[in-house]
């Protein structure tokens, strides 16, 4: 590889053959179907995309892409790891770097709302879109559904997530829904993690579009996680949250999330990426020996 740093060497290619992005993401090698698959360990790097660049005890840790790539290729090549979720820029990036080479990969789709903003609950398509996600040849597209209740932009934000899901059906493609009912405290979106709440945006997500065929769940980790893996059929994947301190009872929950009979494995970002420790590669193989 080139001495150059990563930034230099995607930005000078960027620059001088744009369209090597496309030819890259159409020479990608895929991965097996994910139907195939028994267990996903999914790397997740979308958070940028919608201002959220906290992570590992820095509020801007996130922002700085040199490190956040090397942080994503140390996971990645990680034996056992077989998906990422990403927005575009890095989705491409990491294709450019042949990172991605025979991974599952999910396209982050709606990234309007911004951490913080009096808007962050009208949460539009401003990544993907299926027409993207299919001519990137990837695996499906990731939406993010948050309920507030007493902001009446959440009805705009369901159709939009409705029609993603129906546009990405009919390309044979997976939906990705990660729901949470959502509540405003003290200026800030919260993300109401009672099981009862969290049963509640399963069961919306659930019955978003013309079909569920091809849709899949984002769950966080609550309590009482067989009654919220209950409240649907449709396959599971577990997110793994903010950074925890005690990194082994965030694994032990994940354990314990996995012997459940619909969950198909774990989307996790910052927790693998930004560990306590700092070592992504042994916070990686940790979580990767809860799938075996």
């Amino acid at each position: 590889m080139s001495s150059r740093s990563l930034t230099e060497q995607l930005c000078r290619l960027r620059a001088r053959e744009p369209g090597r992005v496309a030819q890259a993401l159409a020479q990608r090698p895929p991965s097996p179907p994910v139907t195939e698959l028994e267990r996903l360990l999914v790397i997740a790097c979308d958070h940028p995309a919608r201002g959220a660049l906290a992570a590992g005890g820095s509020p801007l840790a996130m922002g700085a892409r040199e490190e956040l790539l090397r942080r994503c290729v140390t996971a990645l090549s990680r034996p056992g790891v077989n998906g990422f979720l990403g927005s575009a820029d890095l989705v491409e990036d990491l294709t450019l770097l042949g990172a991605l080479d025979g991974k599952a990969v999910f396209g982050s789709m709606n990234r309007g709302g911004l951490a913080g903003a009096c808007f962050e609950l009208d949460d539009r398509m401003t990544g993907y879109d299926a027409a993207g996600v299919a001519a990137s040849r990837l695996d499906g597209g990731k939406m993010l559904l948050r309920l507030g209740y007493d902001d009446a932009r959440t009805a705009d934000t369901l159709q939009a997530c409705a029609q993603a899901v129906d546009a990405l059906a009919e390309r044979g493609l997976i939906a990705m829904v990660e729901p949470f009912v959502s509540r405003r405290w003290d200026g800030r979106v919260v993300n109401d993690l009672n099981p009862d709440a969290v049963i509640t945006s399963v069961c919306v997500a659930s019955g978003l579009g013309r079909t569920s065929a091809y849709t899949w769940l984002k769950i966080p980790l609550v309590e009482d996680m067989e009654r919220v893996v209950g409240a649907s059929t449709l396959p599971t994947l577990v997110l793994g949250g903010a950074v925890r301190a005690d990194a082994e009872a965030a694994r032990q929950g994940w354990s314990r999330a996995l012997a459940l009979p619909n969950v198909r494995g774990l989307v996790i970002g910052r927790s693998l990426l930004f560990p306590p420790d700092d070592d992504v590669a042994g916070a990686v193989d940790k979580t990767v020996g809860l799938l075996s």
